[in-house]
């Protein structure tokens, strides 16, 4: 089993809000450029992207009454990685939390890489969404 690290921001807009404008993919690469860096095309029943990584297919959940923003990244070599992501009621706000789980074979130096890159785009999502 690897190492599991939640990273959480709290957003001063309400849940359904936060969820909403986190939920149109349309809106992912404003504020997740450490996973797709132009807009999004749909593909049957996944969506594409330019991630800095290379080109990736990316599935979420269904829309859903529970926040929940679960998404798998299917990256060119086939790998898939399962994101956990959710909204949460936090007292007149929102906390946005991120689940980073290692993958197999990955360094402490990139673990911390992907740390670092999961705040810099939660950061972004707080500032978008509290400047509306």
């Amino acid at each position: 089993m690897g190492d599991v690290q939640h990273v959480s921001i709290y957003i001063d807009r309400r849940p359904d809000d936060v969820y909403e404008f986190a939920a149109d993919l349309r809106n992912l690469p404003r504020w997740a450029a450490g996973l797709a860096r132009s807009e999004l095309r749909k593909e049957g029943d996944e969506w594409v992207a330019d991630a800095p990584f290379g080109k990736v297919w990316i599935r979420f959940a269904e829309k859903n009454r529970f926040g929940v923003l679960d998404h798998d990244v299917r990256l060119e070599s086939g790998v898939t990685i399962h994101n956990p992501m959710r909204v949460a009621p936090n007292g007149e706000g929102s906390e946005f939390i991120f689940t980073l789980i290692r993958q197999p074979g990955m360094s402490d130096e990139k673990f911390a890489e992907d740390r670092a890159a999961v705040e810099k785009d939660l950061r972004m999502l707080k500032i978008l969404l509290e400047r509306k």
